[in-house]
Order: C-alpha cells, then structure tokens, then sequence
C-alpha cells in the first residue's frame, strides 16, 4: 500500500551531533548529491518501492541504489513510524554490500531506535 503523504526524511545523527549521511552527501560533487537527493526523494513520495531503486538488506535496512556518471552510491536506511531514516551512505566498489556497510547501518539503526523509543514511548 502507497503512503497517502511523502514520510518525513531524518538523518541518523550520532551522540556527537553529527549526521554522517549529510556530511557524506556534501562531500560529493554537486551533480552527484542532486542525483542522490531525487532518489531519495522518490522513495519520501512513492513508499515502498522496489528494485531497481530500492532493495531490502534485511534486519530492517534498505538501500537506495543510485546510479551516478562513472560509479554507484548507496544510500541505507530504515523506516520507523512513517519516517526514512537516513542511516549511511557509500560509493559502491564491489558487487555485493560489504559487510562492514551493512553492518554500520544496523548499529546505527539500533542507536536511532533506542533514542526514539527513550523520546516516544510506546502508548498503550
């Protein structure tokens, strides 16, 4: 089922303050980061998706797949409560997500909901 609005776009943010996906985004030529921000911005509006844009890594993350002029960036993220959450972002250099990618963005993804449950706790 199509969201009925575009869900929110968040970016992961560390307990430093920093937002690792926005600082990746802003080190990329302006072309690029375009490129990717349209991606991404097609998933905020058409949720949920599939390939060629969009694939399920499992453990609740998925990867926005970006084809750039002459390599390929991923975009990782989770959706918590009608929200994209912006996880990790890397230039694609092998075939398959490294392992490392991934499991980046599942440490990450645990961080964000241990946060957001603390912030929004379950109402019953």
């Amino acid at each position: 089922m199509k969201a009925e609005r575009p869900l929110n776009v968040v970016f992961f943010r560390t307990e430093a303050g920093n937002e690792p996906v926005r600082e990746w985004l802003k080190s990329l030529p302006p072309a690029e980061c375009k490129t990717i921000g349209v991606d991404i911005l097609k998933v905020q509006f058409a949720w949920p998706l599939g390939k060629p844009l969009v694939d399920n890594l499992r453990h609740g993350v998925w990867e926005i797949r970006s084809r750039l002029d002459n390599r390929i960036a991923r975009t990782l993220f989770a959706v918590v409560d009608e929200e994209i959450v912006l996880l990790h972002g890397f230039l694609k250099q092998t075939r398959k997500t490294p392992p490392a990618e991934l499991e980046l963005a599942k440490k990450r993804k645990n961080q964000y909901l241990q946060t957001h449950e603390k912030e929004h706790p379950s109402r019953e």
